[in-house]
């Protein structure tokens, strides 16, 4: 696959940036654990109140299947959307009995001393 890079448009929903990729798979793959994190350095997370990540964890347990580390599939279908001052995210999640599930992560990506993660929830559409 080549280089998606970062862009502003308003028109349409893009594929996620090649440069968020890691940063968004490896918080992905934290939420399984309850324990958002990013651990690639082109990003950062920005804190996630403990009511907020309890809701999370509530969607993904109701969900009714485990998420599993987010394939390269995923990228496929991920979407983001330049909204003015930050792109919306969506994520594609994959679980143990589905592969590419309902439930998608939805994040927000801002420009601020490089790029910021915002956690909003985990849901199906």
């Amino acid at each position: 696959m080549s280089d998606v890079p970062v862009v502003r448009d308003f028109d349409r929903e893009l594929p996620v940036p090649t440069i968020w990729r890691a940063a968004l798979a490896d918080l992905a793959n934290s939420l399984a654990l309850s324990a958002p994190e990013i651990k690639a350095v082109t990003m950062r997370l920005k804190p996630v109140l403990p009511d907020d990540m309890r809701r999370i964890s509530t969607n993904i347990q109701d969900y009714g299947c485990s998420l599993v580390p987010l394939p390269e599939a995923s990228w496929e279908t991920s979407v983001c959307r330049w909204l003015g001052g930050h792109w919306e995210v969506l994520v594609d999640l994959f679980t143990d009995a589905e592969g590419r599930s309902d439930l998608v992560m939805h994040v927000t990506v801002a420009e601020q001393d490089g790029f910021l993660v915002s956690l909003h929830d985990v849901y199906v559409p």
